[in-house]
């Protein structure tokens, strides 16, 4: 590139800076000279050195500092020795010594620690009071300069690189303590032309402008013909921009949504409480089954009604069935949802011959009494659906998944026979995960059986299901191998992490 199209590219503020360097390579004289803020002479520094017209060098120290007790410690003398020179009349309780030592509490307390290890006070406790005296050794180390002492008369701020041993142990009891030293890192910028630069600076920067902007008063007056423009780098490095957006997991919920929604289904939707009826009872699941204890299931207090007509159905469907006496109390007891069927049963109880045929999807969240691990949260997104149509068999049912997982990036989907209350055949759910080189287990999907659907519905007709844990399809997309990543809130994940396309 020619030096006439790199001069044409400078920005003003490297316009300002640029002539100095030949002068200077300090910021702060930089800055001053150039009447300009430490920030923007620091971008200018930055596109200058993107154009190879410097280089920046930086070098890190870290600086001794005094604090405020490390200020007063040098003119009155560090507690533990007022300590001992105000014991050294004779033995006192806490309270006089801090009084007539000046000393508050914290120093009281991290003088009695300090000096018992050392052996040179020791106590006697009479009644409720404890007296402190010194001992002889104490006695010697009144007169006694110790190595704190000597560190703090020394010339602050100092540089911990630049400590002996004895210096740096003196300082690694203090720094210890409270308000007396601090460490600061700072950073030194040397700034040196390249060949490249040095060739600049000798053929000089003409003080001709450039115009950065075509503004309208410069189209409506045609000045922009007479005027120069500034060249714009687009090779430039520039900060990145994280704008706001959807939270990762939103972002994979919606394309899932979108997916159902262009295959023709229509989205269900309700209360994360519900009945037991609704949760359980309507899916022909047995008032005694182990997935409505207390270990899978939060239980919400208060009871919730279910209409009479369909709840002497579903009664009568469990009495004959699973041979027990069906509780209606127990059907009415509140729960949050354990799975997205409840929404299922509820949509099936409102259709009716004329509606059909129908297809119903929901993606939504849903809550079990786990313990948290990499695999399980006591809160999941579940995909779920459903088709009600006289004229679906399983074969339309396999057809619906595989389309669903495959636009969802996943081209090799299985089922394996399984069991589940409610439906009747059922498989589960794998999808292969190339990047794991492994098969991962997702949920299950079957045929309602008749004893689901014909109390709900009343009769019998045929209604595809599936139920599926969201979180462990978008895992491999996010290269996320714990569930807990979804929600630990990392600032720098939810930057950087990529968008679902």
């Amino acid at each position: 590139m020619s030096d006439d199209k790199i001069i044409s590219k400078l920005s003003l503020y490297e316009r300002k800076v640029f002539p100095l360097l030949g002068e200077t390579s300090s910021l702060g004289e930089i800055v001053g000279k150039s009447k300009l803020k430490e920030v923007e002479v620091m971008r200018a520094l930055q596109w200058l050195q993107n154009k190879k017209l410097i280089n920046i060098n930086i070098k890190t120290e870290q600086i001794i500092k005094l604090k405020e007790n490390g200020i007063e410690y040098i003119k009155k003398g560090l507690p533990e020795k007022r300590f001992l020179k105000t014991l050294i009349s004779s033995s006192l309780n806490l309270d006089k010594l801090a009084e007539k030592g000046e000393l508050n509490k914290n120093e009281v307390n991290v003088c009695l620690g300090l000096l018992k290890n050392k052996g040179a006070v020791e106590f006697d406790k009479k009644g409720k009071l404890l007296n402190v005296s010194i001992t002889s050794l104490g006695k010697k180390m009144i007169d006694k300069e110790s190595l704190e002492e000597r560190f703090l008369k020394k010339t602050f701020p100092l540089k911990l690189e630049e400590l002996n041993a004895e210096e740096r142990f003196a300082y690694e009891s203090l720094i210890k303590r409270k308000e007396i030293l601090e460490l600061d890192t700072i950073k030194n910028r040397t700034i040196k032309l390249t060949d490249l630069g040095n060739d600049l600076q000798k053929k000089g920067i003409s003080n001709e402008k450039y115009i950065d902007a075509l503004i309208p008063t410069m189209i409506k007056s045609g000045s922009w013909k007479d005027k120069k423009f500034r060249s714009y780098d687009i090779k430039s490095d520039v900060p990145k921009i994280y704008p706001g957006k959807r939270h990762f997991v939103n972002q994979a919920k919606q394309y899932a949504k979108q997916i159902w929604l262009d295959m023709g289904f229509e989205e269900m939707t309700g209360d994360i409480v519900n009945s037991c009826f609704w949760n359980f009872d309507s899916l022909f699941v047995p008032q005694d089954h182990p997935a409505r204890e207390m270990q899978d299931t939060f239980f919400i207090k208060g009871s919730e009604k279910v209409p009479n007509e369909l709840m002497m159905r579903v009664k009568k469907q469990h009495e004959k069935s699973w041979k027990y006496k069906w509780d209606e109390k127990v059907s009415q007891k509140k729960v949050l949802r354990t799975h997205t069927t409840v929404l299922s049963a509820k949509t099936i109880a409102k259709l009716t011959e004329g509606d059909l045929p129908k297809k119903y999807f929901v993606i939504g969240r849903n809550y079990r009494n786990e313990s948290l691990d990499w695999s399980h949260l006591f809160e999941f997104n579940q995909s779920e659906g459903i088709v009600v149509d006289k004229n679906v068999n399983f074969g339309h049912l396999l057809g619906y998944l595989k389309e669903f997982f495959k636009k969802m990036g996943y081209d090799k989907v299985r089922f394996r026979p399984a069991y589940f209350p409610y439906t009747e055949p059922s498989v589960e759910i794998d999808v292969y995960v190339p990047e794991r080189k492994t098969w991962i287990e997702l949920g299950g999907a079957g045929i309602f059986r008749p004893e689901v659907v014909e109390p709900l519905f009343g009769k019998e007709v045929t209604v595809l299901a599936w139920g599926f844990g969201l979180g462990r399809i978008i895992c491999p997309y996010y290269g996320i191998k714990d569930l807990r990543e979804f929600y630990k809130n990392d600032l720098k994940q939810l930057k950087e992490v990529k968008e679902w396309l």
